[in-house]
């Protein structure tokens, strides 16, 4: 339920999406992180604002701004044309508010949902992207970005701990900066019965400064789609490790919806390792409607105790998982319409509901 609009005005064009179903499927099914009376919390939506000639040289200027229920995100992108050959570079600026829930959120329900922690992250961030020009099937991008990271309560204050006093940021202050190169490569390729899929990101911290945070970060995702007859079997396997300086916030969170079905957002586990194993097979029921068998495992490799503060033992979080379940998928000129039942290893029960628009 929502409104969708494009204005054209010059050269520009600003899209805009006002959308009311998030806000329903939530207030039925999930307990609010917090009470406002401020009638925007109802609205859910995005403004998308393009420019394809901003000084009259071909500069792209793209502005996107998202608000959900509890979260928004402000993404300015600057693109000056370059040569084929040449590595495209990117201006990016982006602030953004979301409730920390992966790692600091609490299990409830047997593990099947996470409730507030109390916790949420303002970022800022601004550097520079260098897309390299595709070869064969590989891809590869460079960043280079300044980031800044206050933690805030729900109400709004900032904050340096947790509900159970124990510090939030790694500088044990109530901010966090760090100047961040990331480096990241993609491996593609299908054909009419298969496709593999890689990519590989490693981030490091540079400290530039003394109190800023040095650490690297790598992380991986290895996936394999497989046509059996009328069925697909799609397979995935997600990893990654961080060492160095770490804030809690930085810690790989396990379970929820794309990690571990049948659990909420990091109740599973977190910790400086992950492995996540994902595997579905898909076979068709009629013309526009697909079911659906689902197994997702995961695991933080015993390293959820390395995590400053440990808040994974704190929460009672396993560390290990398992959830399995079925699901339906629905075809329509309208978008695409899924829902998962899962049951994670402590037969709690949950569904899941998706929906995404077809692209213009």
């Amino acid at each position: 339920m929502g409104a969708q609009k494009s204005i054209h005005a010059g050269k520009a064009k600003i899209d805009v999406n006002v959308d009311f179903t998030h806000k329903l499927c939530a207030a039925l099914m999930l307990q609010p992180f917090r009470n406002s009376g401020s009638p925007l919390e109802l609205v859910i939506g995005s403004l998308c604002i393009k420019h394809p000639n901003l000084f009259g040289k071909s500069e792209k200027l793209d502005v996107l701004w998202d608000k959900g229920l509890y979260d928004s995100n402000i993404l300015i992108t600057y693109r000056k044309p370059r040569p084929e050959w040449l590595a495209q570079q990117s201006l990016v600026v982006q602030h953004s508010v979301s409730p920390e829930i992966g790692v600091h959120g609490l299990p409830e329900d047997n593990f099947s949902r996470s409730g507030s922690g109390g916790v949420n992250l303002c970022r800022f961030s601004a550097g520079l992207d260098l897309s390299e020009p595709a070869s064969s099937n590989w891809s590869s991008k460079t960043s280079i970005k300044f980031e800044h990271i206050r933690p805030v309560s729900d109400e709004g204050r900032s904050i340096n701990r947790d509900i159970h006093g124990f510090p939030v940021t790694c500088s044990g202050g109530y901010q966090d900066s760090m100047v961040v190169v990331k480096q990241e490569s993609r491996y593609a390729k299908a054909n009419d019965r298969s496709f593999s899929q890689f990519s590989l990101q490693i981030e490091q911290g540079v400290p530039i400064l003394s109190k800023w945070l040095i650490f690297n970060r790598f992380k991986f995702v290895a996936s394999r789609g497989l046509k059996l007859g009328p069925a697909f079997l799609l397979t995935s396997l997600t990893g990654g490790s961080i060492v160095g300086d770490i804030a809690p916030y930085q810690a790989f969170a396990i379970g929820g919806l794309g990690s571990v079905r049948g659990y909420g957002e990091g109740a599973v586990g977190c910790g400086r390792s992950c492995l996540v194993a994902n595997n579905e097979l898909t076979f068709p029921l009629s013309q526009m409607l697909d079911g659906a068998v689902f197994l997702d495992c995961g695991s933080d490799l015993g390293s959820g105790r390395h995590v400053p503060g440990n808040p994974g033992l704190r929460h009672g979080k396993p560390g290990n998982g398992v959830g399995l379940g079925y699901g339906l998928r629905f075809k329509s000129p309208l978008g695409h319409f899924q829902v998962d039942y899962a049951v994670n290893a402590f037969q709690q029960r949950t569904v899941y509901f998706g929906f995404s628009n077809l692209p213009s």
